[in-house]
């Protein structure tokens, strides 16, 4: 189990240590969940390459106690909303119409999107047949 959260922490640094050096406009643990993907699917594909926790089942172990525990992460954050109430209070309407509004245009945007391709993958079933 430790050795697991070891890869996974290891990944995390990794990205946040080459996002730092670099200047790369992408969070660190974003960058380092990509790390773990690729570590991942290149002991699924090479069997050389699974060795130490990546050999069994002990970073999907670790992942899935994080998830079951993912709640108690947010503490911290409601902590933090709750120190700042009277902010949340000043600007509370400013932040439903923007939270509001990012949600209706996320939704346009994935529908869009989805539309697009759909039709795309369509000609190209149609030219392919």
């Amino acid at each position: 189990m430790i050795a697991g959260l070891c890869v996974i922490l290891i990944c995390q640094l990794a990205g946040e240590a080459i996002v730092r050096a670099l200047g790369v406009p992408v969070p660190g643990p974003v960058l380092g969940l990509l790390f773990m993907l690729l570590l991942l699917l290149l002991r699924d594909r090479f069997p050389s390459a699974a060795f130490g926790p990546l050999k069994g089942d002990a970073v999907v172990g670790v992942a899935r106690g994080l998830l079951a525990n993912l709640s108690l992460l947010f503490i911290p954050a409601g902590v933090g909303i709750v120190q700042l109430i009277n902010v949340l209070l000043e600007h509370g309407w400013a932040i439903v119409v923007a939270l509001a509004v990012s949600v209706v245009a996320t939704l346009f945007i994935t529908a869009g999107t989805f539309l697009i391709v759909s039709r795309l993958m369509k000609r190209r079933a149609s030219r392919a047949s």
